[in-house]
């Protein structure tokens, strides 16, 4: 399992990528998602989640849809026109950060592989 502390500043650039692939999701499935994705090694709290969903609500990255499944309430976060360009721009902020770890992880590479 990876520690929280490694997936605490990636968890926004995470769920905005899901958003993306596949345009709507709930709390719920967007935990389950990471965890199959991640084989295990990631574990959302819906403590953890659903801070970043609303403060992307706030931001005007996602918007949410309500819908009664099995006769409870189900909230879909979606994401906005400005959302897709940001997560856009997260998932390439975060590609290369994880391309800079590997590099200093593995310094006799040299920074000639990187894609920066």
């Amino acid at each position: 399992m990876i520690p929280k502390e490694l997936v605490k500043g990636s968890l926004k650039s995470i769920v905005l990528k899901l958003l993306a692939e596949n345009n709507r999701m709930y709390g719920y499935e967007i935990t389950k998602e990471v965890e199959r994705l991640s084989e295990g090694k990631i574990k959302l709290t819906y403590g953890a989640l659903y801070p970043i969903l609303h403060k992307l609500e706030k931001e005007g990255v996602v918007v949410t849809e309500s819908k009664v499944v099995n006769n409870r309430n189900r909230i879909y976060y979606k994401l906005t026109e400005k959302g897709n360009t940001t997560a856009k721009e997260r998932i390439k902020e975060l590609e290369e950060f994880v391309q800079t770890i590997k590099i200093l992880l593995n310094p006799q590479t040299g920074f000639e592989s990187c894609v920066c």
